[in-house]
């Protein structure tokens, strides 16, 4: 991840934001290619909170204060969405970052065994 990207990342964790999905040990492809899908989609959903921050409903179908109370997850769906639908290659790069972070971790485990 570029430095803009981790900054980005870290800003969002450190307000207190919605949390990404947890990585752990002895995942399987499948559940790993979830994992770093449903990443990517907080990270898209972290990136486009600015664009929105400013801008309020406007006629004819403004909601008033319950509009803007469900604008964030309305933009945790577009994040979940643009995922979904190919997103910005991140995902593709966690699956990558967490492969060989599995394989390391086994390799360890081979040395160590007595």
């Amino acid at each position: 991840m570029d430095n803009v990207m981790m900054n980005q990342a870290q800003a969002a964790f450190s307000t207190g934001a919605a949390k990404p999905p947890v990585a752990r040990a002895g995942m399987d492809m499948a559940e790993i290619k979830r994992a770093a899908e449903a990443f990517e989609a907080f990270y898209l959903a972290q990136a486009l909170e600015p664009m929105f921050a400013n801008t309020s409903p406007s006629e004819p179908f403004s909601g008033g204060p319950g509009e803007a109370m469900w604008r964030s997850l309305q933009i945790q769906e577009y994040g979940k969405a643009l995922a979904q639908n190919g997103g910005i290659g991140l995902a593709d790069s966690v699956v990558t970052e967490m492969v060989k972070m599995q394989e390391r971790g086994q390799q360890t485990m081979e040395n160590s065994a007595p």
